[in-house]
């Protein structure tokens, strides 16, 4: 498609309330039925950004699972973003991609955020998830991963892996500079469009986070943002402008080959 339309959700979270958040994300997600394709929720959002994961981990047969299912099919949206995933005897910080067919993939956050002590209560993940939908790719992103470029770069020159970057974060307020940088920075290097959408409000740490949830396109452009309130960002990406991007400044082709071990 030439089009695809996606939905970045900014939302304070009920501190470690698993069901209070997911009743609250059930009616802010009925709210975009017929108007958008993808919904993006923040981080961990159906807990906030706890160190505290055995009592609120879930596996993949879990609730909050279930209740994607249920929302994705309802409102025929694509729905994403982190919660804390259980597997044996480790925690994850995984992002789901739900399908409104019931169909899923996930990504489990890569680099752990040792500030916070994130690297010793959860595994960190070893592999990308860049998965497809309507003709467009996304690569999906959480939080701390977006200090570290390599990790999203397209490792063929080439042949770019992605269209999308989508990044999901409770990334507090203190340090928002950062985050509004380096989601342009990733979208001017990679020549894609880039969704950020992080939480707002105050956590259960009385951390408080400004959200900044922002969509940028391929040349580095902020083309809608939101600070310091709830708020739903819908914009229609457009594949004439990431195509116009790659084509009239053809920067990627002059990039290094790698491969991410």
């Amino acid at each position: 498609m030439s089009e695809i339309t996606i939905s970045a959700v900014q939302t304070e979270l009920h501190w470690e309330h698993i069901s209070a958040n997911l009743e609250m994300i059930e009616n802010k997600v009925a709210l975009l039925k017929g108007t958008t394709q993808i919904v993006v929720l923040p981080e961990m959002f159906t807990t906030g950004f706890s160190m505290n994961p055995a009592p609120m981990a879930e596996d993949m047969s879990g609730q909050t699972v279930s209740r994607m299912k249920e929302i994705a099919r309802e409102n025929k949206v694509i729905l994403t973003g982190s919660i804390i995933a259980k597997e044996e005897n480790a925690f994850y910080n995984r992002m789901i991609w739900m399908q409104p067919d019931g169909v899923f993939g996930f990504y489990d956050k890569r680099h752990l955020f040792g500030f916070s002590g994130e690297d010793k209560r959860y595994s960190a993940g070893n592999k990308r998830l860049i998965t497809s939908a309507l003709g467009w790719r996304f690569n999906l992103q959480v939080c701390y991963d977006l200090r570290f470029p390599v990790w999203a770069r397209h490792s063929n020159p080439e042949k770019p892996e992605y269209d999308v970057l989508i990044y999901v974060a409770n990334w507090p307020e203190v340090r928002s500079h950062a985050w509004k940088s380096l989601l342009v920075a990733r979208a001017i290097e990679n020549q894609c469009y880039v969704v950020g959408v992080n939480r707002c409000g105050k956590d259960g740490n009385n951390i408080y986070y400004s959200g900044d949830t922002m969509i940028v396109d391929p040349f580095g452009e902020i083309i809608s943002q939101i600070s310091n309130e709830e708020g739903i960002l819908t914009y229609t990406l457009k594949r004439d402008v990431l195509k116009n991007a790659r084509e009239k400044f053809p920067f990627l082709k002059d990039g290094d080959y790698f491969k991410l071990l």
